[in-house]
C-alpha cells in the first residue's frame, strides 16, 4: 500500500500508540525517553514502582506483548540456560508459589489462603506486565472521559451452568449476576434503528457492500444479536451482492424443512453429523452454492478459532446454524457434541458483562489478596478504581504479585515423593532468580509446563503438549463518534472474508461511576475480533499456523488492516479513519483460548475414555496444575473450578 493511501488511512497521524518494553511504558515517537525506561534493563530495578507504570492505559500491541514471551521461547529452543547466567538466590521462602497471574492463578491463591490462613505467604509470578492473564483491561481517555474495552475474557458466562464452587466465588467477590439488566441498555442500538449487518467484500463477493444480516448466527459478542424479521429478509434479498440462485439457496437453507438423512433414527443422524463438517453437510447434503459456504464459513470462529470446515455438523446443529429444521432431531445432545453447542436455559440466564470484561474479576481478586493495591469495596466501584502497581510486590506483604517475571523451572527439592518443598526459577530483567516454596501451583498454559517442569512423567508431558491454544486478536478501536453506524443502521458487522471477521459497537453497560456512550455524537470503543486460521487443515494445525502468523505480523501491518477494513465498511456512512480514530489497541493472543475437544479431530471425545486434560492435570508431588486448559473448556468458571481442585490436591494431609 502506497504513502498516499497510508495518509488517507491516518497511518501518519499522531494518535496514542504506546507499548511496553521489558515491562516499562514507552511512547513511540517520543522525543524524550522516560528516565525509568533505562531501569527496566537493570534486574535490580522494579519498573512497577514508577508512578507512570500503568499497563491498562497502554495502547498499541498488547496481550502477549514484547517482553512477555522471549524467555519462554528461549527455554523452548534450548538456549535459555546459556543466556541467563548463574542463578541469583532471592532468599525468599513461601508457603505457595503460583506460576501465572490469570484468573485461575489468582483464584488458586485465594483458595489456598482461605485454607492455610491469612498469614500464609504466597508469591504469584507472571510473565506479563499486568495481572489477569487473558482477562485484559484496555483503558482509554477521550478528553476527561474514561472509555473501557475488554482485551480478552468477555463475560461471566458459560454454555453449562456455573458450578457451586464458581458461583460461590462470583458471589464472594460481590458480583450480583441477577442485577445485570439494570446496568445494560439492552435496547439502545435497536431503538436507534441499528441492527446486525454483513459486509460483503468485492474480492470474494464481487462488491463492497454492507447489508442487513437477516439471520445472525454463532458466538458473536454484539450487543443485539437477534433473528431478523421478514422485512430484514426482504431487504437482504434485494441488496446482497449474490446471484439469484445463491439467494434462493440461502432462503432454502433457512426455511425449507427437508430431512437430508432420511430413513435414519435421530441417534443415527447425530452420529453421522458428528463425523462430518458443517461445510461438508452444506456442500454434499444440502447442495448449496459455494458462495453460501463462503458467507457462513467464519461464523463459528469467535467460539472455536476455526471455520465450519473444522466444526462438525452436529455442533452446527447445536449452535442453531441453518439447515436442520427438517431433520427431526430430538433435542438431546449426541455423542461427541461440543459443550458450547448444548443449549442450557439456566446457563443462558447466568450472564454479566463488565465494561472491561472479566478483568474486573481479576481486579476484585487482587483487591481481596492485596487490599492496598486497589481502592474501593464493591463490584461496582472496581470498574473505575485505579490499581496501584507499586503495592503488588511489597516486602512483608503475605501475598505478592511479581510481574514481568517468566517462570522457567519448577523442581522439587529432592525426590518428588518425599520432598518438603519446590524451587522455582524465573527470569526478570534478563537475569535468572530462584525462590523456594512448600508448594507450587502451575497456573500457566499447559503447553509450557513440560518445559518448566521437566521431572513430570512422559505421559503427562505428552498430554500437556497436546493442549493446542487457539490464537486470536481482540482489537479495540476508539472513534470520536459513531454517527457512521447510525447512518448505516448497523450495530455489529459480520465480515466473513475480513481481516477481522466481526466487529461491534461496545456493549452499552454503565456501572458505578462508569457511563457508556449513549448517543452517536459521543466517543465509543469498537471491538474487533480475528482468529487466524487456514481452512481445510486439522484444527490443531490451523491453530499452529495462526499462532505463527500473529507472532510474525508487525503492529503497523495490523493497524493498516484495521483502518482499511473500517473505511471500506463504514466509509459510506461518513467514516474517515484519519480523522475519526483516536486510539488503537491490538490484544495479540497467539496462545489464546483453551483448546476444546472436537468430534472431527479427537477420537476419544467421540468414543469416550480418559481425556488428555485429565491426564495432564494430575498432581505431581508438591506441584499441582490449574488453568482452563485443565478442563479443555475456555471459560472463567473452568479456570475457577480447576484452581479449587488444584488447591485441594496440594493441601490434602
Amino acid at each position: 500500500m502506497g504513502d498516499v493511501n497510508d495518509r488517507e488511512l491516518g497511518m501518519r497521524r499522531e494518535i496514542t500508540r504506546r507499548d511496553f518494553l521489558n515491562g516499562v511504558a514507552l511512547t513511540l515517537g517520543a522525543a524524550i525517553v522516560p528516565s525509568y525506561l533505562f531501569a527496566a534493563f537493570d534486574a535490580e530495578a522494579d519498573p512497577e514502582k514508577s508512578p507512570d507504570y500503568y499497563p491498562p492505559a497502554l495502547t498499541g500491541l498488547r496481550g502477549s506483548h514484547p517482553g512477555s514471551f522471549e524467555a519462554a521461547h528461549s527455554l523452548r529452543d534450548g538456549t535459555l540456560w546459556d543466556e541467563v547466567g548463574k542463578p541469583i538466590d532471592t532468599g525468599e521462602a513461601y508457603d505457595l508459589i503460583v506460576v501465572g497471574g490469570g484468573i485461575s492463578g489468582l483464584s488458586a491463591a485465594h483458595y489456598f489462603r482461605k485454607l492455610a490462613g491469612p498469614k500464609s505467604r504466597i508469591l504469584i509470578l507472571d510473565n506479563h506486565d499486568d495481572f489477569g492473564g487473558h482477562a485484559k483491561r484496555n483503558e482509554f481517555r477521550s478528553g476527561n472521559r474514561m472509555l473501557l474495552g475488554y482485551g480478552g475474557t468477555f463475560s461471566v458466562e458459560s454454555p453449562a451452568p456455573y458450578s457451586a464452587t464458581a458461583k460461590a466465588m462470583v458471589e464472594e467477590l460481590g458480583i450480583d449476576v441477577s442485577s445485570y439488566p439494570k446496568y445494560v441498555s439492552k435496547n439502545l442500538y435497536r431503538s436507534l434503528g441499528l441492527a446486525p449487518a454483513i459486509f460483503f467484500d468485492k474480492e470474494t463477493f464481487g462488491a463492497d457492500k454492507l447489508v442487513v444480516n437477516p439471520a445472525p448466527h454463532g458466538g458473536g459478542e454484539g450487543a443485539d444479536i437477534s433473528q431478523g424479521d421478514s422485512a430484514a429478509w426482504k431487504k437482504f434479498m434485494a441488496e446482497a451482492p449474490l446471484s439469484e440462485k445463491t439467494k434462493r439457496d440461502y432462503d432454502r437453507l433457512h426455511h425449507d424443512k427437508k430431512d437430508y438423512l432420511p430413513g435414519l433414527s435421530s441417534d443415527e443422524k447425530k452420529a453421522r453429523l458428528a463425523r462430518m463438517s458443517y461445510e461438508t453437510f452444506l456442500r454434499e447434503l444440502v447442495q448449496v452454492d459455494e458462495q453460501i459456504i463462503k458467507l457462513l464459513s467464519a461464523t463459528p470462529q469467535p467460539l472455536f478459532g476455526v471455520g465450519f470446515d473444522a466444526v462438525s455438523a452436529q455442533d452446527a446443529w447445536g449452535l442453531e446454524a441453518p439447515g436442520f429444521q427438517g431433520m427431526n432431531l430430538d433435542p438431546a445432545p449426541g455423542k461427541g457434541i461440543n459443550r458450547d453447542a448444548i443449549p442450557n436455559e439456566e446457563a443462558e440466564k447466568y450472564f454479566f458483562h463488565f465494561p472491561d470484561g472479566n478483568a474486573s474479576i481479576a481486579r476484585l481478586l487482587v483487591r481481596k489478596l492485596i487490599p492496598d493495591a486497589i481502592p474501593g469495596s464493591s463490584a461496582t466501584d472496581i470498574v473505575t478504581a485505579r490499581a496501584n502497581y507499586a503495592k503488588l510486590d511489597q516486602e512483608g506483604s503475605p501475598v505478592r504479585i511479581r510481574l514481568n517475571s517468566t517462570a522457567v523451572r519448577a523442581k522439587h527439592v529432592g525426590d518428588p515423593a518425599t520432598a518438603k518443598g519446590v524451587q522455582v526459577s524465573y527470569v526478570r530483567g534478563g537475569k535468572l532468580r530462584t525462590v523456594q516454596a512448600a508448594n507450587c501451583i502451575l497456573a500457566c498454559w499447559h503447553v509450557v509446563i513440560p518445559y518448566i517442569c521437566d521431572e513430570l512423567p512422559d505421559k503427562q508431558k505428552e498430554a500437556l503438549a497436546s493442549a493446542a491454544k487457539v490464537p486470536l486478536l481482540y482489537t479495540n478501536v476508539v472513534i470520536r463518534n459513531w454517527e457512521c453506524f447510525r447512518k448505516l443502521a448497523a450495530s455489529s458487522v459480520y465480515a466473513p472474508a475480513g481481516y477481522h471477521t466481526s466487529f461491534n459497537l461496545d456493549l452499552p453497560v454503565s456501572i458505578g461511576d462508569y457511563h457508556c456512550s449513549r448517543t452517536p455524537d459521543e466517543p465509543i470503543v469498537i471491538h474487533m475480533m480475528r482468529t487466524p486460521c487456514k481452512p481445510g487443515r486439522p484444527a490443531r494445525e490451523q491453530h499452529r499456523i495462526g499462532r505463527g502468523e500473529l507472532f510474525t505480523t508487525k503492529f503497523e501491518t495490523m493497524e493498516r488492516n484495521i483502518r482499511e477494513q473500517l473505511v471500506r465498511t463504514l466509509g459510506a456512512g461518513g467514516f474517515d479513519p484519519a480523522r475519526d480514530i483516536s486510539a488503537v489497541t491490538v490484544n495479540r493472543w497467539p496462545h489464546g483460548y483453551a483448546y476444546e475437544y472436537n468430534s472431527l479431530w479427537d477420537k476419544f471425545w467421540l468414543e469416550g475414555g480418559e481425556t488428555p486434560c485429565e491426564i495432564a492435570r494430575k498432581p505431581f508431588g508438591r506441584i499441582a496444575i490449574a488453568n482452563a486448559d485443565a478442563g479443555a473448556y475456555a471459560y472463567t468458571d473452568c479456570a475457577i473450578d480447576q484452581a479449587y481442585r488444584a488447591v485441594q490436591e496440594i493441601t490434602k494431609t
